[in-house]
């Protein structure tokens, strides 16, 4: 397996939405030509951390995520201003972290690594497009969340909305297309983020 990982910076809004909401009207936000039909993926994440939560305190999230054009392992790390960065390694054989992405979380901790929380997702991903090519993906997502250490389980919908290649590089155009994305979202019926992320809230966070 090769040990150089893809590198992407999320950039992303989340929204909290009902389970019969219909999908928002992207219309008036701005760059955006056209949405693609909705692509369905079956995505299945386990995440890890030490016992003590040393990754999470440190604002990281280690996965191994099955499903979707870039599974793989996956280690989030801590937010940069309005982004995050993400590497990403290829699936081996088995279940055992591969060496590379060890190497990679030794950076916070060298601690013993168990299962946290396992997150199934069905998910419908739209790419939105203008002139220049894909200004955002946007995904409707349906998460059955599993606590492994308490044996909890949730579940859920939301929304997700990450800048692609052709979005707005200024702050300013940024703001201004999820200013858009905002209003778009909160007239179809959904609402701001309850929480940070999926881990946090199967985790109850």
């Amino acid at each position: 397996m090769t040990t150089e990982p893809s590198r992407t910076v999320e950039v992303e809004r989340k929204y909290d939405v009902d389970v019969e909401t219909p999908l928002p009207d992207w219309s008036a936000v701005p760059g955006v030509d056209a949405v693609s039909t909705g692509e369905v993926r079956a995505l299945d994440a386990r995440y890890f951390d030490t016992a003590d939560g040393a990754l999470a305190r440190s604002g990281v999230a280690l996965r191994r995520r099955t499903g979707g054009p870039d599974e793989g392992w996956h280690v989030k790390g801590p937010r940069q201003g309005d982004g995050r960065l993400e590497l990403g390694w290829p699936l081996a054989d088995g279940d055992e972290l591969p060496d590379a992405v060890a190497d990679t979380v030794s950076s916070w901790t060298t601690e013993p690594l168990t299962p946290l929380a396992r997150i199934e997702n069905d998910r419908t991903a739209y790419l939105l497009t203008g002139s220049d090519g894909v200004v955002a993906e946007f995904v409707d997502d349906r998460v059955r969340a599993t606590d492994l250490r308490r044996g909890t389980q949730r579940e859920w919908r939301e929304w997700e909305m990450e800048l692609g290649p052709a979005a707005p590089a200024d702050e300013d155009g940024r703001e201004a297309f999820f200013a858009a994305v905002e209003r778009a979202v909160h007239a179809a019926g959904g609402r701001d983020a309850s929480s940070g992320s999926k881990l946090a809230r199967a985790l109850g966070f």
